[in-house]
């Protein structure tokens, strides 16, 4: 569980690429907040996919699907205003990655789907103990795999190593968005 865990938290994916993003125009410090927001995310949306998947998901087989088509068009919207607010970048005043956006980009995150149904052992949705278990595991995972994602944005915003232009780094984070999106809706129709 905990390589599987990790591996699936290091790859690029609509939240990394927010918590990049945020680094990136905020720096480290005022982005750190945001694995709350990433954590509360991924708590809400394992454990509901969990105890579905564990308890109804022969009867409601349409549902992976509908989460696939909803999590792809917030995912879509996210790109967009990511690729219009790039010209504006340097103004820290707008506040699109905030925590309520990276908690919900985070709760539709199908990523969650995957850690629910085949990498936390299924006896974590029907032991109270083992479901305290895999989420502390995931936890102490997901926290640091998060902070790097941030001190990744925050270094290519430093200039200090990277030379990449932040406005362009935005706009590659709004393709990438806009790919994953993409990709739910390919895995919707096939």
């Amino acid at each position: 569980m905990t390589f599987g865990c990790a591996l699936v938290l290091v790859m690029p994916g609509p939240t990394n690429t927010l918590l990049a993003t945020a680094g990136l125009r905020w720096g480290i410090r005022r982005s750190a907040r945001l694995t709350a927001a990433e954590f509360a995310g991924y708590l809400v949306s394992i454990s509901c996919w969990g105890y579905l998947l564990s308890h109804a998901a022969t009867s409601l087989a349409w549902l992976p699907a509908l989460l696939r088509i909803a999590s792809s068009l917030y995912l879509a919207y996210l790109s967009v205003r990511m690729w219009q607010t790039a010209s504006s970048f340097p103004s820290s005043a707008q506040g699109e990655i905030g925590p309520r956006v990276l908690f919900t980009a985070t709760l539709l995150n199908p990523k969650a789907i995957l850690f629910a149904g085949t990498i936390f052992p299924a006896a974590a949705f029907h032991s109270l103990a083992a479901y305290l278990e895999a989420m502390t595991i995931f936890t102490l995972l997901l926290i640091p795999i998060g902070l790097a994602w941030i001190a990744f944005g925050a270094e290519i915003g430093s200039g200090r190593r990277i030379r990449i232009n932040p406005v362009q780094v935005q706009r590659c984070a709004s393709i990438v968005l806009a790919a994953f999106s993409l990709s739910l809706v390919w895995a919707v129709l096939h």
